[in-house]
């Protein structure tokens, strides 16, 4: 797993599970139990890892996450594009609690 990071605090945790990632999984515990992209990579249990230890920047990141760069967000291994990512993330902030 390579890590870019984001400028923005606790972007380093995100980078290490990378922004898409974290998207589909926090839209799998939280909207679609059927949404299993993020299972689509060999490194699931360090990516977890990483997605609890940030858990207090979740909402932030995904407000980050839709100000990203389409081109870089598309090059996910998980076979979600940009729009997709964003789609959720949006969903994922209107249904925050």
């Amino acid at each position: 797993m390579v890590s870019h990071g984001f400028n923005f605090e606790s972007g380093d945790i995100l980078a290490g599970m990378g922004a898409s990632w974290f998207v589909s999984y926090a839209y799998y515990e939280k909207i679609d139990k059927f949404h299993r992209n993020w299972d689509k990579v060999p490194t699931v249990q360090p990516r977890l890892s990483r997605y609890k230890k940030g858990r207090a920047f979740h909402k932030a990141w995904l407000n980050e996450v839709l100000t990203m760069n389409p081109v870089k967000l598309n090059t996910n291994k998980i076979e979600l594009d940009a729009q997709q990512t964003k789609m959720m993330a949006k969903e994922l902030l209107k249904n925050w609690e």
